[in-house]
């Protein structure tokens, strides 16, 4: 299988060489493009401002001064292989679990990779602190990424899945094993904090990510606390669903297909009070 291979963490992280190592065991012909450096939390951006530039490392690596999204683009374009039969993100550094998927620099590459053959996936290692690593974990973590690849290309999953894959920062003997999951939600994150450098210019940084709102049962948090692999089927279609229902059977449809001047009308006589009095 032709593979493309991505992160955020950047084309030297150890967890990506983890999972290049693993798979070119299995006689897969694989790719590497990946940033040149650490561009995590860039989520689903595209480089419009400038263009790009590629650095071959060797034969299989080429690093990008891109994003993620960036690497897989044009990975998938057929500028430096032949269309590759999936992507594959990661192994993060740290998790990648509930509302991480609108940041995540590892999920959005995988997601680029949604229009190919074969389900995509973004791997991350839940390590409860950053940069303490133990660097055997993406050992472990690559080979169950390899096992786990052989065992869900046997489910036809629909077209444009994306596979978001949470393994707990464990011996593998302390594993529980996989469940399939929802995402969970976190709470608000905590505010950013300001600082001033040496010449008193104020610089701020991002707070932390808020935790779990709650243990919700079948959900990628409770699978991680419990010592399971979390297994997430995403795609890219964002509609929701329940507030859909409730718009198309309110009111509103009705009063705009009969008074769309409404729409262009000071906000003051645009209310769905006066527009049902004939105002």
């Amino acid at each position: 299988m032709r593979i493309l291979l991505s992160n955020d963490d950047g084309i030297h992280a150890p967890g990506l060489q983890a999972l290049f190592a693993a798979l070119q065991h299995e006689g897969h012909d694989l790719k590497v493009i990946a940033p040149d450096r650490d561009r995590s939390g860039v989520s689903n951006s595209l480089t419009l401002d400038r263009p790009l530039q590629a650095v071959h490392l060797d034969e299989q690596r080429i690093a990008i001064d891109g994003t993620p999204t960036d690497c897989v683009h044009l990975g998938t374009a057929g500028l430096f292989m032949p269309e590759p039969d999936r992507v594959l993100s990661g192994i993060n550094v740290g998790a990648n679990l509930g509302d991480d998927v609108l940041y995540s620099g590892t999920v959005a590459a995988a997601m680029e990779g949604r229009f190919l053959k074969q389900v995509s996936m973004a791997i991350s290692l839940v390590v409860t602190e950053h940069g303490l690593v133990n660097v055997e974990r993406f050992a472990t973590a690559a080979t169950i990424t390899r096992n786990l690849l052989a065992l869900l290309d046997t489910v036809p999953l629909p077209p444009r899945t994306v596979l978001n894959v949470n393994i707990p920062d464990l011996p593998a003997d302390q594993i529980n094993g996989v469940a399939f999951t929802t995402l969970g939600q976190r709470l608000k994150g905590e505010n950013p904090v300001s600082t001033r450098n040496p010449r008193g210019k104020t610089l701020y940084w991002i707070g932390r990510a808020g935790g779990p709102v709650a243990r919700e049962p079948g959900s990628d948090f409770l699978a991680i606390e419990e010592h399971y692999i979390s297994v997430t089927p995403v795609h890219a279609d964002m509609s929701n669903l329940e507030a859909l229902k409730l718009l198309r059977d309110s009111s509103l449809p009705a009063m705009l297909r009969d008074r769309p001047e409404s729409l262009w009308q000071p906000a003051n006589m645009a209310t769905p009070q006066k527009l049902e009095q004939g105002l």
